[in-house]
C-alpha cells in the first residue's frame, strides 16, 4: 500500500502539474497572439492563485524531500506551512464567491483551474490536518501570514496603475474606482484574518489535545 509519503508526493505532483498546465496555456495564449513571453511569465506570476498553489507544491515536496535542507525546515515549520494553508483557504474560497461565475472555460483551462482553486485547497487542508505538527502557532502569526496579501494588493495596484492591467476584476481600480476596490480588497484582508485565527484556534486546541 501506499505511504503518507507516497501520498503527499502525488499530490505535490498534481500540484506542479496544475501550475505547469497553466503556464503552458498561458505561455500558448501569447504565442498565438504573438505577444512577448517574458510578458507572460510576469502574468502568470502576477497572480496571488499562481503564487500560493507555488508555495503549496514547494511544501508538499519538501515533505518528500529527503535531503534535510534549509529551505526545506523553513517551508515545514508549523509557522510557514500553516501561513500556506490560510492562503490556499482563501484562494478557494475567494474564487467560489467572487469569481466562478465570471469565468466560463472549457478543456484544459477548466482542468487547470479545478485543480489550481477546488482540488489543491481540499487536499492541502488535509494535509495540514495530517501532517502537520500542532501547538507552536500564536497569535502575532497572523499579523506575518496577513502582510502577504497587502503586499500582494500594493504589488497590485502599482502594476495596475502603470500597465492598466488588474488580475482580479474585484480590483480593478479602472472599472471600480479606488474606493470600491479599497472596500473590497478589505473585504478579502478580512475574510483571510478570520481563516487565520480560526486555524490558530485549532491549532492550539488540538496542540493541547495532545
Amino acid at each position: 500500500m501506499i505511504g503518507q509519503r507516497g501520498l503527499v508526493g502525488l499530490v505535490a505532483a498534481c500540484g506542479w502539474f496544475a501550475l505547469g498546465l497553466q503556464l503552458y496555456l498561458v505561455l500558448w495564449s501569447r504565442w498565438e497572439n504573438q505577444a512577448s513571453l517574458l510578458g507572460a511569465l510576469v502574468h502568470f506570476f502576477s497572480y496571488f492563485t499562481v503564487l500560493t498553489n507555488t508555495l503549496v507544491a514547494c511544501v508538499l515536496t519538501c515533505h518528500v524531500t529527503r535531503s534535510d535542507v534549509r529551505v526545506k525546515r523553513w517551508f515545514l515549520h508549523p509557522a510557514v506551512s500553516s501561513g500556506v494553508a490560510v492562503s490556499i483557504v482563501v484562494v478557494g474560497v475567494s474564487f467560489s464567491l467572487l469569481l466562478r461565475h465570471l469565468w466560463q472555460v472549457e478543456g484544459w483551462q477548466w482542468l487547470a483551474n479545478e485543480l489550481l482553486h477546488d482540488v489543491m485547497p481540499v487536499v492541502f487542508v488535509l494535509y495540514w490536518a495530517l501532517c502537520v505538527p500542532k501547538g507552536h502557532l500564536r497569535l502575532w502569526h497572523v499579523a506575518v501570514w496577513a502582510l502577504y496579501p497587502v503586499l500582494f494588493f500594493a504589488y497590485s495596484l502599482t502594476r495596475g496603475a502603470s500597465i492598466g492591467v488588474y488580475p482580479y476584476p474585484f480590483i480593478d481600480v479602472a472599472k471600480l474606482g479606488m474606493a470600491q476596490v479599497w472596500l473590497n480588497a478589505l473585504g478579502v484582508l478580512a475574510g483571510f484574518v478570520l481563516c487565520a485565527l480560526a486555524v490558530v484556534g485549532v491549532d492550539r486546541w488540538w496542540g493541547r489535545g495532545r
